[in-house]
């Protein structure tokens, strides 16, 4: 295939990597929030073991997480996310054909290598590789898309496997990423240009600290990260079911459900609009402050639609808010040509944190009652603050006492 313009190339990065990630994300973490109490009753497995396979695919990519960051150094984005691609088939092959406990782990074992590879830290590598100085803003282009993947895939797997069931199900969506996903990544993502690696300061971290700052600036961002991983994540495949919980109805909640992902895309786009403007710290910051909000209002809101309402809009948009943040703070602290590599070893709590909390909450909900669920998720909420908080004393004494390197 001919090199894309320079021109288009961001567009065509940003539009292989929306689809790619779309898919990805859509046909593997976010499916069970439809799919899971469907699957259950046939392989005869308790809720809390279907969602066990979420656990299962989270904690392989996590450890799957540091082995990545060498690979996308060694053999560049590209590569890494075709195999991806190449993984998840195998592994939605092997889940369709599941017929218990012991097949239905190892079918998400797989699905979760394919995550390490496929999935969020290939796919922004892929885009620091090819935009360098520019990286910044088209990942939270890029994170507009995604965003969208329960939004658009709950209501789209819903109704396939009414049709079709959902071993089938699996089947044409292991397909999609074999002959639509690994030919984007092989023949339609743009090459590295030279001068993305090439730029000034790309070997050059954008603040000055000491090893010992350097270190606690990795653990605070690791950790912060990893409990507000563990409540946007943990919380989103039940969210249907506390919805229902709460008093809606199964059609109102899927509506709110596809509501929450529409807020995460505003956000997302607020957060592209204001480009520069803009701050990780900021985000995050804003972002769990609404969702402490979000989980107030739920708690008041009993069976009263507007209150059901404003919980998804605030939870929606602090979790949109909050993803691209996560995304972007390792361009804060490390230097373009380490992104890769610190990006996959953050992934390795926050995987830690996103196999964990499904079950974990799954369980909360189901023995303890939804007044557990949201005490939990605002404690977590509120350290995760605190820790960015302390992320933000560092950072602004360092430039301090130097200024930036980059501006």
């Amino acid at each position: 295939m001919p090199h894309a313009p320079a021109s288009s190339r961001p567009a065509v990065t940003v539009a292989v990597l929306a689809i790619t990630q779309l898919v990805g994300w859509g046909t593997t973490f976010d499916m069970l929030g439809v799919m899971g109490r469907i699957i259950a009753p046939d392989l005869g497995l308790a809720n809390e073991v279907i969602f066990l396979g979420i656990s299962v695919m989270m904690l392989v990519s996590a450890l799957a997480g540091p082995a990545t960051g060498r690979w996308l150094t060694r053999f560049g984005a590209r590569n890494v996310l075709a195999a991806g691609s190449v993984v998840f088939f195998f592994g939605l092959l092997a889940l369709s054909a599941a017929q218990g406990l012991v097949s239905y782990i190892l079918a998400w074992a797989v699905i979760g290598f394919g995550g390490a590879l496929g999935l969020s830290p290939p796919a922004y590598t892929a885009i620091v590789e090819r935009e360098g100085l520019r990286a910044g803003r088209v990942i939270a282009i890029l994170m507009l898309f995604t965003g969208l993947s329960s939004a658009v895939f709950w209501p789209l797997l819903n109704a396939v496997q009414a049709e079709i069931g959902w071993r089938m199900t699996f089947v044409v969506t292991a397909f999609i990423h074999l002959c639509v996903c690994l030919p984007l990544h092989l023949f339609v993502l743009p090459r590295p240009g030279a001068a993305a690696t090439a730029d000034e300061g790309h070997d050059i971290a954008p603040i000055r600290l000491s090893p010992r700052q350097r270190t606690a600036a990795f653990l605070l961002i690791a950790v912060s990260t990893m409990l507000a991983t563990f409540v946007t994540y943990g919380l989103t495949p039940s969210l249907l079911h506390i919805l229902s919980l709460s008093g809606a109805s199964p059609a109102f909640a899927l509506e709110l459900g596809s509501l929450r992902g529409v807020m995460g895309i505003a956000a997302r786009f607020l957060d592209m609009l204001l480009g520069r403007r803009s701050s990780p710290l900021i985000g995050t910051t804003a972002g769990v402050l609404m969702l402490v909000a979000s989980f107030v209002m739920l708690a008041f809101a009993g069976s009263a639609p507007p209150l059901l309402v404003g919980f998804v809009v605030l939870y929606g948009f602090g979790t949109g808010v909050v993803t691209v943040a996560r995304a972007l703070l390792p361009l804060l602290v490390f230097s373009r040509q380490e992104f890769g590599m610190q990006s996959a070893r953050l992934s390795l709590p926050q995987n830690l944190a996103s196999a964990v909390a499904p079950v974990i909450f799954t369980g909360i909900l189901d023995r303890l009652g939804l007044n557990a669920v949201i005490v939990t998720i605002t404690l977590l909420s509120m350290l995760s603050l605190l820790l960015t908080l302390v992320l933000w004393v560092i950072i602004r004494r360092a430039r301090a006492a130097g200024e930036p390197l980059i501006r």
